[in-house]
């Protein structure tokens, strides 16, 4: 969700800079009657009532305001009580404002405290079948997100740990209470507080180079050994060398993924693959009901198609060749029991239909390849 500073709550209840608490409040309740979710039933309804929720549980908050308002401004001063100038900080820059926007890159800072391990970074490396089966070393230029140099991955500059947030107290959500105002009974509204996303934790002082995450985006090189017989779809996993994690947690795994052309069913093999796949049931029936020898026919027809579309762009005998034909195959099989059971029943003109069917499906099946 976005970060309490990037929202401008009056504009959401659309009332004024100034607006008294009565204002807001009845401000709030003519919005949330008309996008309740129970009253209004379009799709954004309820994200939109959270929003107005959200933007009330800060302004109807006489000292929730205040630190909101000295955040929109940028103010150094708008940390939580406690902090501050003549708190016993060092400089009246610590604990500055969640949400400010200064230092060289611009860009929103957030206070929010949310540790999550780093993500994979997935690559893949094109070879030959030759270069696979023997095996080579390949250098990989790439971007991932390493632990900021300036706070050391903490996101904090000056502290070590996390602190609680003053807008949920730790919660990491907000209760709006309902009741009293004529809003579809007594009860209460939860949101997730704007300012900790949810965590329940803030950090104090947002270091200026990652923003408060602890971790920059930067550009690595590393030299990916491809073992060899390798073949398409293998990976090689090197531990440490993807993104690192937010507020200092660990980083995740670069994953090499080898890709093999040579290796792989093309479009024209799985548009053949299907086509036989859907020529079984139709085989298998007739077979089974002399007679609808037709649809043995038809059948016949459909396979020999088929395997001729397969076979003109060479059998290759590997394991993922072989799997991705035989996914093919069934999901070709599976559309033509329903079709043939159909055709089975249908009584009269079941010859005719028997014919027409193949041409129609390779129809379909090659003018899907085309596109």
């Amino acid at each position: 969700m976005a970060s309490m500073n990037e929202k401008d709550y009056y504009a959401i209840l659309e009332v004024s800079e100034d607006a008294s608490t009565d204002e807001i409040r009845r401000a709030f309740q003519k919005k949330a009657r008309k996008l309740h979710p129970d009253v209004n039933k379009e799709p954004d309804a309820e994200e939109r009532f959270k929003e107005v929720s959200e933007a009330y549980a800060v302004l109807s908050d006489d000292d929730k305001r205040k630190r909101y308002d000295a955040m929109r401004s940028g103010s150094p001063f708008a940390a939580y009580p406690g902090q501050g100038a003549g708190a016993g900080y060092g400089s009246p820059f610590d604990g500055f404002p969640f949400g400010s926007s200064w230092g060289t890159t611009g860009a929103t800072k957030s206070r929010s405290y949310r540790p999550r391990a780093g993500s994979d970074v997935k690559v893949q490396v094109d070879l030959d079948a030759q270069a696979a089966q023997k095996g080579v070393k390949r250098g990989v230029t790439y971007q991932r997100y390493v632990a900021c140099d300036v706070c050391h991955g903490n996101g904090s500059v000056e502290h070590t740990e996390a602190t609680t947030c003053p807008t949920c107290g730790g919660a990491g959500r907000m209760r709006i209470d309902l009741g009293g105002m004529g809003i579809f009974g007594v009860g209460f509204f939860e949101v997730t507080c704007p300012e900790c996303e949810g965590s329940g934790k803030v950090v104090a002082d947002p270091c200026t180079a990652c923003n408060g995450s602890g971790r920059v985006l930067s550009a690595s090189e590393l030299v990916v050994e491809v073992p060899e017989n390798s073949h398409d779809g293998d990976e090689v996993r090197v531990a440490g060398m993807g993104n690192a994690g937010t507020n200092g947690r660990e980083y995740g795994d670069f994953v090499c993924r080898v890709g093999v052309a040579e290796e792989r069913v093309t479009q024209r093999q799985e548009a053949g693959f299907r086509l036989i796949g859907f020529a079984i049931p139709f085989v298998v029936i007739g077979i089974l009901q002399p007679a609808l020898t037709t649809m043995t026919i038809a059948g016949a027809i459909m396979a020999a198609i088929g395997l001729a579309m397969v076979i003109s762009e060479g059998v290759r005998f590997n394991a993922r060749w072989l799997r991705e034909g035989g996914v093919a195959i069934v999901g070709g099989a599976s559309t033509g029991i329903i079709i043939g059971l159909l055709l089975m029943f249908s009584g009269p003109f079941l010859s005719m239909i028997a014919f027409i069917l193949p041409v129609i499906i390779l129809f379909s099946i090659l003018s899907r390849r085309a596109r």
